[in-house]
């Protein structure tokens, strides 16, 4: 007799139809926009069309390419911790390989990932998505950003002080005692 298996805590039994579904729908919504725009326009202007978008998000993508490179080198080599410049280099690549796919569905999603000013739009809803993915994990970011900057990180907590018959205000000069307070310390 075989016992049922709990599923594993964070499992998302609905993620991979709805990954499944993605992929079937797209291609059904490309073919069906790019037969759309070949009624309107003809076979050989939409076809001359998917040729543009291919070599232009070619084109953008080894630009972008490049500049994102530089800046993730530049970064590095300061020694400043890559914010931004880490996750440009995905964008511009998963956007160039939209745009080069033949559609015009995928080809916007493809652009705002390699415009230069689309991308930050995208960068900041990817580091949203990131930074709940990790607070639900139970990740503390600003922990790990300390350490990855070599900072030192004392963890504590307000302590609220009961007031009693020697908190009257002390005289100028004279050591009160010390507030306790949550953060970190900076350089």
């Amino acid at each position: 007799m075989t016992v049922p298996q709990q599923p594993a805590r964070g499992r998302r039994p609905w993620l991979a139809p709805l990954v499944l579904l993605f992929l079937v729908l797209v291609p059904v919504v490309e073919v069906w926009l790019l037969v759309s725009v070949a009624q309107q326009i003809g076979a050989l202007p939409t076809l001359a069309i998917l040729i543009g978008q291919a070599i232009l998000g070619g084109w953008l993508m080894r630009r972008e390419g490049a500049k994102a490179w530089r800046a993730l080198n530049e970064s590095v080599s300061s020694g400043r911790l890559p914010g931004g410049e880490l996750l440009d280099p995905v964008l511009i690549m998963v956007g160039g390989v939209l745009v080069m796919v033949p559609g015009f569905f995928t080809d916007v999603f493809g652009l705002i990932f390699l415009l230069p000013f689309t991308r930050p739009l995208a960068r900041g809803l990817l580091q949203l998505f990131i930074a709940r993915r990790a607070a639900r994990s139970g990740i503390d970011l600003n922990v790990m950003r300390a350490k990855m900057e070599r900072d030192t990180v004392i963890r504590g907590e307000a302590v609220p002080e009961e007031p009693t018959r020697d908190s009257a205000p002390k005289p100028p000069g004279q050591a009160s005692d010390p507030t306790v307070i949550k953060g970190e310390i900076e350089p």
